[in-house]
């Protein structure tokens, strides 16, 4: 393939970049540089591109690698290493305290809003946060799927009223 054939099938490709960097990078701006990125990449490495290989597959994966290469860097730049003689991180979790004093305030204001809750919504509520499946609960209460999900629903809105200050 000539220089000028791959050029042209480049720039027929490269309309399909910029939405896959938008997923990947969520930001207008930084989906713009990546596509740059690649088809800079794809330019100075069109010696490694073999013919007969899928182009725009070749383009999606400089993209893909392009993006994880950047996305490490920015990790390990945002990481700081202590150089005491503990040699820990920082950032690690091991490092952090927790206000227990906020999580039970928490912790009363929404058990309090779910007492406030009519046993006919909140039971159905609590059976799905525990993690039982619409039609589990339709079956064991008795109820069609469609009261089920209408319930639930309703018990969400209650909660979100009454704890509004959290919202």
């Amino acid at each position: 393939m000539t220089a000028l054939e791959f050029t042209y099938q480049i720039g027929t490709f490269s309309k399909f970049l910029r939405p896959f960097a938008l997923r990947l990078t969520k930001d207008g701006d930084d989906a713009n540089d990546l596509v740059q990125d690649t088809l800079v990449k794809a330019f100075t490495n069109r010696d490694k591109y073999q013919d007969g290989t899928n182009l725009k597959a070749w383009l999606f994966t400089i993209m893909k690698n392009t993006f994880i290469t950047q996305y490490q860097r920015m990790v390990r730049r945002n990481t700081f290493i202590d150089t005491t003689d503990n040699l820990h991180f920082i950032n690690s979790m091991e490092s952090l305290q927790e206000n227990t004093a906020v999580n039970s305030f928490i912790s009363e204001d929404i058990q309090s809003a779910l007492a406030k809750i009519d046993s006919m919504y909140r039971v159905p509520f609590m059976m799905y946060f525990e993690g039982f499946k619409y039609h589990e609960i339709a079956e064991e209460l008795d109820l069609p799927i469609g009261t089920v999900k209408n319930r639930i629903f309703m018990a969400r809105r209650d909660l979100k009223n009454h704890l509004h200050m959290y919202a």
